[in-house]
């Protein structure tokens, strides 16, 4: 019943990935059909199901485009390891609010950026003008791909079944 089955949009676009027990309710419902089939069997009191690995929805889900959760990893990440005051590249880094938080800064994309120690010890709780440090770059929200939600739940790879279906990037992941 654990077993990973792939649920693709109408237009054979990945969305999801779900359990056989959940994928299996979809069809009987009439909410999605079979593409691929696995050589797992799902047996109920009465009957016995061929287990899907593949499913398509029948009608199309529109969703909104993925955003990527704030986090200090993230941040670390969108600026590449990189102090955005002096360009050291560096695992140990602090968060620096941009406008500081004191000052009515915002906890948010735009208002933060990785820093090394010394570097947001010297800004401390002012604006970058007025500690005369220049950010080497603007920070903005990253755009993630429309695949975002769907890798995360991608925990281990792909099946054979899958890999027609997926993007070139996503198969072979």
């Amino acid at each position: 019943m654990e077993v990973p089955v792939l649920v693709l949009n109408q237009n054979y676009e990945p969305l999801n990935v779900c359990n056989a027990r959940r994928a299996l309710v979809m069809v009987l419902g009439g909410k999605a059909e079979v593409l691929e089939l696995n050589g797992h069997y799902i047996s109920t009191t009465t009957d016995s199901f061929r287990c899907p690995s593949v499913i398509r929805l029948s009608n199309l889900i529109k969703r909104p485009r993925p955003r990527l959760k704030l986090s200090r990893k993230e941040v670390f990440t969108r600026d590449k390891h990189t102090c955005q005051y002096c360009g050291k590249l560096t695992k140990d880094l602090t968060l620096d609010h941009v406008v500081p938080k004191s000052r009515g800064g915002s906890h948010t994309w735009d208002n933060l950026v990785s820093a090394c120690k010394s570097c947001n010890h010297r800004k401390g709780g002012k604006n970058p003008d007025e500690a005369r440090m220049r950010l080497l770059s603007k920070p903005t929200e990253p755009r993630v791909s429309p695949y975002y939600i769907f890798l995360q739940k991608l925990q281990h790879s792909p099946t054979e079944e899958w890999r027609q279906y997926l993007p070139e990037g996503l198969a072979s992941a």
